[in-house]
């Protein structure tokens, strides 16, 4: 949340000439709602089966660079499907994460206490999300380019 994935993606697929998919933007597109709406409605469980349709259908559709949504990961076949394919994992520390977002109540996950949740969100994360990842790059401190920079240079692409 916050850590800039859909920014990167946009700079790292025009750099790369390739186009550039946000499962959120699937989701919100589908559903007709926004995701906080969906958790509110029905629930993480729901919410998680619509996700976990929408990234198996642009892993299998999408050429370019697909961001997907931070509980994305939390499926094991849909982690199983990423383990073929580059996969960057752009990290950052609560503080920053807390300069980014706020870490506001519009984060459905995040509604109480958000510094504490954030923390146990990440510490249940992180081993899946490196589980995953063919690259791990740290956003703190850094411009959007200069992690499209290092995210490139990681994946040993060339630009287009």
């Amino acid at each position: 949340m916050g850590v800039g994935k859909s920014t990167v993606g946009q700079l790292l697929a025009g750099r790369l000439g390739v186009g550039y998919r946000d499962t959120d933007d699937d989701i919100v597109a589908e559903q007709g709602r926004a995701i906080a709406e969906i958790f509110v409605d029905e629930g993480e469980a729901a919410f998680r089966a619509i996700e976990k349709a929408a990234v198996h259908r642009a892993l299998a559709e999408h050429e370019g660079v697909l961001a997907l949504g931070g509980g994305s990961i939390l499926d094991a076949d849909t982690r199983a499907l990423l383990g073929g394919q580059r996969v960057v994992y752009l990290s950052m520390d609560v503080e920053e994460a807390v300069k980014r977002t706020g870490l506001n109540a519009a984060r459905p996950l995040l509604a109480v206490n958000p510094r504490k949740q954030w923390r146990e969100l990440m510490e249940a994360r992180r081993s899946l999300y490196k589980e995953v990842a063919t690259a791990v790059v740290a956003t703190d401190g850094r411009t959007p380019e200069e992690v499209t920079q290092v995210a490139l240079d990681a994946l040993e692409l060339k630009e287009a």
